[in-house]
Formats: structure tokens, C-alpha cells, sequence
């Protein structure tokens, strides 16, 4: 483990504070983004870090988890790094990866964040956890408690998708549904957790879901063998994008060879806070809010501050794209990369293809996109004008029926 130097709490308007340990930072009410920080040396480069094929637990010597054998059952991490050649071509890329976060127990990127946390509950002596979702961190969660033998109390904003809620269920979960929305769930499940004593593994609060995800950042810099020049991620609360940003400069302060990448969140128009804030331009009106990209569909950011100043000091920007852009980048993953999205997922795509039409990134640069959840749970946002048809077993009916080939 390394050793720690600091552990702030960074509010969303930027305010922060020290405080002297993990356990008072995921205490403390409200929300905020926890940030931990360590002394840096070469010795803790993932390369010197654990076994090949050890997944995430490969780079636990720059996590805050103690000597012992890893109690977490499922595997977690180690997921695909991989070019899609033919939808590169398409989009006029000659180095473009997508980081495929889709493979793990659960399908999203969400998943490293859960093993993290159940093994630091599991070693506490947990039994019950508890978090707030829109879906996908709900699905996990659930998932992973009812693999490592503790049980989850999971609160969701009414009008979740019934697949992921039929999921949690079947995992054995409690699922709440909040009539008031995702913010109230949040604030609902949080004190919770302070009031009964539950493990919450809430995202940003809990450091634990950020020093997770930044194992992304490492899997890139091994898989690549350098450090990429552009990098896209969905945004919503922002932790997905802060851990990309946290991994990226501890590779460097242990004496990685290159520069920061420049990072790119992207946001759906229908909801879009940190863009506009970005931008200095104003909010959305409440009644006028909404998107089919439910993963990323906050509207109050837990990681707001940080987001915004990871995205400056790398020298990226934050865009916003239509859904529909969404839905079609979505497709295009399917049908010419191999990978079903969902839209929250493909958001990096479609932030990809909207930043180069506006020429911030070069079509030449290394570029990697992020797609962080499985489009097998939202089967109902992959339309497409093609259909079936019915014939009887005939070559020649067969042939009318498709067409000319290639």
C-alpha cells in the first residue's frame, strides 16, 4: 500500500478541505468528491505492480488497500483495449482505440469500483452496503454483494429502466425507488449508510469508487505501451472522468515517459450542467431536462469542481451532443466495432465524432474513447430500420428476400 500524503474533500463549488483519514471523509454529510494523494516513487509503477492477467488487483501497490490475500470473488479490470479498425476507417481515424469497460460481472466500468469497495468492506467486517444509482452502479453492486455474501439496500430514481431494476431484484437486492429523483436517492441512501452503520459505496464520496477506476488509466498506458494523446469519457457525476485524470498524472509522477493527455468529457444536450458551467453559460430549466443516456443523467454533479479542473489542466474541454447523435454512435459501435453499447456508453463515441468535425482533435492523433456499459441492458435504445422477412426454405426466395450481396 502506498504511503498516503493527503485526503481532501472537494466540494462541487470548488471549496475543500483536509481531512485525516478515508473513514471521516465518506462520513462527513453532503456532496463532495474525496481525492486522495500518495508519495510517488518508480517503484509503484503498474508495471512492478502484481502478476499479468491479475486484472485490477494487478495495480494494487498504487491502491489503498493493505498486505492480504484479495477476499473479492469475481474478476474485475484487464478489459480490452481495441481498434476497431473498420469503424476507425469510417470515422477517418488512423489511431483511434476504444477502451471496451463492457466485460466485466456486470457489464460496465462501474464494476471496479464495487470490487474495491467490497473488499475493503468485506475486510471491515460489513455485512450490509448501500448506494444510489441510476442504474448501472446499481446493477453492480448488486451484482458483486450478492457474490461476496453481503447484502445491498439500493435506492434508484423512479422511473429506472425495468431491466436493471429486474436485475438488482434477481440479484437478491432491496431496491428503493425515489420519487423525488437521483439527488434525493443519493442524499436518501447516504444517510443511510451514517445511520446504520452500512458500508456506502456511493460514487465520488467514497474514495475508494475513484481509486478503482483510475485502473483504467494504467490498463491504457500497458496496453498502448505510451500514454494516448486524446482521451473521451462519458460524464455524469464526474468520477469516471476525474479517475482517467488521477491515473494518468500518478503514471507521470512515478516517472511514466510522456505527457497528460488531453481529456474530453462528454455530456448529453438534455442534460448537460458541467458543459454549461464550463462555458459560463446557464443551467437548463428543470422542466426542459432530460435524456435516454439515464447513466449519465445528473443533474447535480457530485465531482463538478473536479471535473472542471481536470479537464483545463489537460488541456481537453467538455462537449455536449444530442441524443440522437448518442443513439447513432451506439449503432455504430455494434455494426462496425463488435460492441453493444449503451447510450451512456457510447457518449465518448459520439463526443468523438462531433470533436472532429470541429477540428479539436487532429485524425491523426492517439485517441482513445471510453464505452462504459453494455447496450444488452437498454435492448430498447439499439433501433434500426432493418427487418426480418418470411420465406419458406427456397434459394430462390432467399435470394429476393436479401438482395445483391458484396
Amino acid at each position: 500500500m502506498p504511503e498516503i500524503e493527503g485526503i481532501r474533500i472537494i466540494a462541487p463549488d470548488a471549496s475543500s478541505r483536509s481531512v485525516s483519514s478515508i473513514e471521516e471523509a465518506i462520513a462527513v454529510s453532503g456532496s463532495h468528491h474525496v481525492e486522495v494523494t500518495y508519495r510517488y516513487d518508480p517503484d509503484l509503477l503498474p508495471g512492478a505492480a502484481g502478476r499479468p492477467g491479475n486484472g485490477m488487483w494487478r495495480y494494487r501497490r498504487l491502491l489503498p488497500l493493505g498486505p492480504g490475500d484479495i477476499r473479492y470473488p469475481l474478476h474485475v479490470g484487464g478489459t480490452p483495449l481495441t481498434t476497431a479498425p473498420e469503424l476507425a476507417r469510417r470515422l477517418g481515424f488512423s489511431d483511434l482505440h476504444f477502451k471496451d469497460e463492457t466485460r466485466g460481472p456486470s457489464a460496465s466500468n462501474k464494476d471496479r469500483a464495487t470490487a474495491l469497495v467490497l473488499e475493503s468492506g468485506l475486510r471491515a467486517g460489513k455485512q450490509v452496503v448501500t448506494c444510489a444509482s441510476t442504474g448501472n452502479v446499481a446493477s453492480s453492486l448488486a451484482i458483486g454483494a450478492a457474490a461476496a455474501g453481503l447484502h445491498a439496500v439500493i435506492c434508484v430514481p423512479q422511473g429506472t429502466s425495468p431491466l436493471k431494476l429486474q436485475l438488482m431484484l434477481a440479484a437478491g437486492a432491496d431496491v428503493v425507488e425515489v420519487a423525488e429523483g437521483y439527488t434525493a436517492a443519493f442524499e436518501l441512501s447516504r444517510q443511510a449508510a451514517r445511520e446504520f452503520g452500512w458500508l456506502d459505496r456511493n460514487t465520488g464520496v467514497n474514495p475508494l469508487t475513484t481509486e478503482a477506476k483510475k485502473t483504467v488509466a494504467f490498463e491504457i498506458w500497458e496496453q498502448l505501451g505510451v500514454l494516448p494523446d486524446v482521451v473521451f469519457a462519458p460524464v455524469g457525476d464526474g468520477p469516471t472522468l476525474a479517475a482517467l485524470a488521477k491515473g494518468f498524472r500518478e503514471l507521470l509522477l512515478c516517472g511514466a515517459k510522456g505527457r497528460m493527455p488531453r481529456l474530453i468529457g462528454v455530456q448529453s444536450s438534455g442534460l448537460d450542467p458541467l458543459v454549461r458551467r464550463l462555458h459560463g453559460e446557464p443551467p437548463l430549466a428543470a422542466d426542459t431536462c432530460g435524456t435516454k443516456a439515464e447513466g449519465i443523467a445528473v443533474p447535480d454533479p457530485v465531482s463538478a469542481a473536479v471535473v472542471l479542473r481536470d479537464v483545463r489542466e489537460s488541456g481537453g474541454t467538455l462537449l455536449s451532443v444530442p441524443d440522437d447523435d448518442i443513439l447513432a454512435a451506439a449503432n455504430s459501435l455494434l455494426a462496425h466495432a463488435g460492441i453493444c453499447a449503451e447510450p451512456a456508453g457510447a457518449a465518448a463515441t459520439a463526443g468523438l465524432i462531433k470533436a472532429r468535425e470541429r477540428g479539436i482533435v487532429d485524425p491523426q492523433e492517439r485517441i482513445v474513447a471510453l464505452v462504459t456499459g453494455s447496450g444488452l441492458k437498454t435492448p430498447q435504445f439499439l433501433p434500426t430500420d432493418r427487418r426480418t422477412r418470411a420465406i419458406h426454405q427456397d434459394l430462390d426466395e432467399l435470394r429476393k428476400a436479401i438482395g445483391a450481396l458484396p
